[in-house]
């Protein structure tokens, strides 16, 4: 019998700066409010914008590195699966809450836009695949062109894997 798919893919802006919180045995807890834009046009050819948030929820050495390196405006990649759950609140009513609960990310963008511009992570410190990696060499160029100079200024230990 084939089992389920609960995949998320969300490409966004975080809103505010991440808040990593410890478990008792030491493990990150990491959470962030991450803004999804959709543009279209309505029937008189206005553009609509529609912006949804989405609470993303990140653990482990994934939480360590999210805490560490993103920050409010920051771009990011993330596949997760979406988990529903609920609370009583102290006034006796029940509350609902969506959560995304990461299993990669990927920062983009550059220095400048608070992306981080970096390697791509996933969840767990052992994964089936290596870590996305962008190369700080310049790229071969036409003869014709002079070689780019390397775009990232910094050392090896500033990597966080």
């Amino acid at each position: 019998m084939a089992r389920g798919i609960n995949k998320v893919i969300l490409v966004g802006n975080l809103g505010n700066d991440p808040e990593t919180k410890y478990t008792q045995s030491g493990m990150a807890v990491t959470k962030i409010s991450l803004a999804t834009t959709s543009v279209r046009k309505d029937r008189d050819g206005n553009t609509q914008e529609r912006t949804e948030w989405h609470r993303v929820t990140f653990f482990g050495k994934l939480g360590e590195i999210a805490g560490e390196y993103l920050r409010k405006g920051s771009q990011v990649y993330v596949e997760g699966s979406i988990r529903y759950d609920k609370y009583t609140g102290q006034d006796g009513q029940e509350r609902y809450f969506t959560d995304i609960i990461a299993d990669e990310m990927q920062m983009l963008g550059g220095r400048g836009d608070g992306g981080g511009g970096g390697g791509g992570y996933e969840r767990g410190e052992r994964s089936s695949r290596p870590p996305r990696q962008e190369s700080a060499a310049p790229r071969r160029q036409a003869p014709a062109q002079p070689p780019q100079p390397a775009m990232d200024d910094f050392s090896d230990d500033d990597i966080p894997f």
